[in-house]
């Protein structure tokens, strides 16, 4: 199968033919149809994730058909379509995962940073870690929702009865959210890069009810704010954004240094809190709700051989919603 595979932090990706893996006990070989590109793709090639298992094929989004199955394998049939997350693998049996807390599992193992993911024509998974594809969705508009979406949604619940919400970071995950909060009556505050007018616009074509800089004050004081960027000086202004009794939750797996700030915008009973990665629990309810009330997923497609351009482009800021790369088998 061919692979874009990564040798070295901050080196190209190399496409490359290596065998198609086999499946063993519980796990699926899904012949991958789409792979979007994550932000934690970007933080895994920049080397600012350590010790990923090298040499690695990055991808956490990965939708496509099971093909072949292991031994032990019997929840799903040959055919069906299923999308694999960033979460790959947990113990299933310490503190954490029988709280239902598994996303907190210190054995954990993570697609495209300690197992192989989806930048190639092939991917295995472990079917108890997979989601059923909703028939609605083309594969390469589905593969947005394996991370941006169920990383967003895991945000939103996390902030609670937040009805005034404000996001920092408008891409991918934010543009997805964006829409369940509305179907939820919620209003959404959006907040870019200064001058970055077309994201602002797109936020508003959405249904944002107000988008402005980060730098800028929303017009009025928030219930929760969300931050998909992964700029700690965002956490300060975010603070400052929310009332007292609000929450500020960091959705991404990395972040820069927060500067330091007064105790005054932290006091008032505000909360500071991280997002870690997701549970089964919730691709089970995320992709409940999208069965009942489908979201939009905005891309940019572009082909396995273009993963390096995908990920330039992620990192400087020139696309609109999620890149998603486009994989055909031969």
């Amino acid at each position: 199968m061919r692979a874009m595979i990564l040798h070295q932090s901050k080196e190209a990706l190399r496409l490359e033919n290596v065998p198609i893996p086999e499946p063993v006990d519980k796990e699926v070989l899904i012949r991958v149809e789409a792979c979007g590109v994550c932000r934690t793709d970007l933080h895994v090639w920049e080397g600012e994730l350590a010790h990923p298992h090298l040499p690695l094929i990055l991808g956490h989004q990965v939708v496509g058909t099971i093909v072949k199955q292991g031994a032990q394998a019997r929840r799903f049939e040959n055919g069906v379509r299923v999308g694999a997350p960033w979460l790959a693998r947990s113990c299933q049996h310490c503190p954490y995962c029988l709280a239902g807390q598994e996303n907190l599992c210190d054995h954990a193992l993570y697609r495209g940073y300690q197992l192989n993911g989806g930048f190639a024509e092939y991917c295995l998974a472990d079917e108890d870690y997979v989601f059923p594809i909703p028939e609605h969705y083309s594969s390469l508009h589905a593969a947005p929702l394996l991370c941006a979406g169920l990383i967003g949604y895991r945000s939103l619940r996390l902030a609670g009865e937040a009805r005034k919400l404000g996001f920092y970071g408008f891409g991918a995950a934010a543009h997805l959210l964006l829409q369940v909060a509305r179907h939820q009556g919620k209003e959404v505050y959006a907040f870019t890069r200064k001058g970055d007018e077309k994201a602002q616009a797109f936020a508003r074509q959405l249904g944002a009810v107000w988008a402005g800089a980060s730098e800028q004050p929303p017009p009025e004081p928030l219930d929760a704010a969300l931050i998909f960027a992964s700029a700690g000086y965002l956490v300060p202004l975010a603070l400052q954004a929310v009332r007292k009794g609000g929450s500020v939750v960091c959705a991404g797996i990395y972040m820069s240094d927060i500067p330091s700030f007064p105790y005054s915008l932290l006091y008032g009973e505000r909360v500071l809190r991280s997002v870690t990665n997701l549970t089964r629990q919730d691709g089970e309810e995320f992709f409940t709700l999208l069965f009942e009330k489908p979201i939009e997923t905005t891309i940019t497609v572009y082909d396995l051989e273009q993963a390096n351009q995908a990920l330039a482009d992620l990192r400087e800021g020139r696309l609109v919603g999620s890149a998603v790369l486009a994989i055909e088998s031969h």
